[in-house]
């Protein structure tokens, strides 16, 4: 059955939104304008308290001891947080204020951020890095959706913003992080400065992102949309989103497989100095940055395409770097290339497509599906990592998880049919 046209006051869906969120023309309002640009710096901070993390593995672990089972799992661990957060907090965002969870989100993380240095031992650690991971599926969760209703037939531009952010997060993530360690010697510094920057910022979003934004539903207020969605499944939970969750589910255990304990295989295996390491985790921010090209293209071509090449790019760089490569300039490059086709290509496109997958009245759904495959096999790719070095060394294990895996991921493409989802604008004009 045909979706009725949503009017610029339906479109909203909190108080306050209506045709005021959004200038006489229709276009962008400026109060939109500064609420993306928030989201995107909250966003970089919740990157940044990520990738702290990964660096600072082999101090930590070695202060306390912990296997290199334990440091894989407390490397990626934190994304089951992330994960389980993923459907509940799709079906909150349908039915609540997105702006507030947004904020609460951004809270929780913090606190969780603020409280690992405190652990004793690996499991207050695990708990902590857990509840992060929490405070960081919610907000992942939330402002994808945001960005997926407001920029309705433009949101994997909108979200090339966000993974841009995302990706200068991951990269100033360890520089600053490392530089805090060198500066105050304690490896527990960065977490406590990221944890109070994230509570400040949980502030500034109550009060800069508009509600007309936050709580649209099929495109920014004032705009009408008088589209069909009768050949969207009716049910979110259909063949073209479980292609794409399993996509998602690969993407997540290629990346964080990768980033989970590729400071430590530098260190290790290859006698990478710390600063040297922390450096190329860095570099794979600068390829997430790719996000923003790759979303302006996503919108424009078949994404299974862009999908297809994430894989096999994503496969070939993670050949080289664990087959191949034993110098520190090579290894900065594959560590650009990963960023750019796992997180700039995959990421972007398996978030996206996911939501074009569903109704625009499911797209907090859509979210939450995206969130739950995707950082449930993230949770479990450290652990998985660690098991195969333990197994195969760091050359077998690289081969296994980074390289043939993403066969599959390509392989789940076959069940996406692009006629069954919301097509932009300018892929239909094309067809």
């Amino acid at each position: 059955m045909a979706q009725p046209a949503v009017s610029g006051e339906q479109g909203a869906r909190g108080e306050g939104a209506g045709p005021a969120g959004a200038p006489p023309d229709g276009g962008v309002s400026r109060a939109a304008v500064i609420g993306l640009a928030v989201l995107c710096v909250s966003y970089m901070l919740n990157a940044m308290d990520r990738q702290v993390f990964y660096p600072l593995v082999p101090p930590i672990r070695e202060e306390f001891g912990f296997s290199l089972d334990q440091a894989g799992l407390l490397a990626t661990g934190f994304t089951l947080g992330l994960a389980l957060t993923g459907l509940p907090a799709g079906y909150l965002l349908d039915r609540m204020s997105r702006r507030t969870i947004v904020v609460v989100s951004v809270l929780v993380y913090s606190l969780g951020t603020v409280a690992i240095p405190l652990a004793s031992g690996f499991v207050d650690m695990a708990v902590y890095r857990l509840v992060s991971g929490i405070g960081e599926g919610v907000q992942a969760t939330a402002i994808y959706a945001v960005i997926g209703a407001y920029f309705f037939h433009r949101r994997a531009l909108a979200a090339g913003f966000i993974g841009l952010a995302f990706g200068l997060g991951v990269f100033l993530g360890p520089v600053l992080g490392q530089a805090l360690v060198e500066a105050s010697g304690t490896w527990r510094t960065p977490f406590y400065v990221f944890g109070v920057a994230g509570l400040v910022m949980a502030a500034i979003l109550l009060v800069a992102v508009p509600r007309s934004m936050s709580e649209a539903v099929t495109g920014r207020a004032g705009t009408a949309d008088t589209a069909s969605y009768e050949h969207v499944p009716a049910s979110p939970y259909n063949r073209g989103s479980l292609g794409l969750g399993i996509a998602s589910a690969v993407s997540g255990l290629v990346f964080y497989g990768f980033l989970g304990l590729y400071p430590t295989f530098l260190r290790e295996q290859l006698g990478f100095g710390p600063g040297e390491a922390a450096l190329a985790a860095s570099l794979v921010g600068f390829g997430a940055m790719m996000a923003l090209p790759v979303g302006w293209l996503a919108d424009r071509v078949d994404q299974r395409l862009l999908l297809a090449v994430g894989f096999v790019g994503s496969a070939l760089t993670a050949l080289l770097a664990y087959q191949v490569a034993d110098g520190v300039a090579a290894q900065y490059v594959l560590a650009f290339l990963m960023g750019t086709f796992a997180s700039g290509v995959l990421f972007t496109n398996c978030s996206t497509a996911l939501q074009r997958a569903v109704r625009p009245e499911h797209v907090g759904r859509g979210a939450g599906l995206f969130i739950l495959t995707y950082y449930v096999a993230a949770a479990a790719s450290g652990l998985i990592f660690a098991r195969l070095v333990a197994g195969m060394g760091w050359a077998g294990a690289g081969l296994v998880q980074l390289t043939l895996l993403p066969v599959v991921g390509l392989l789940a493409l076959a069940l996406v049919d692009p006629k069954r989802m919301i097509v932009p604008p300018r892929v239909r004009a094309k067809g």
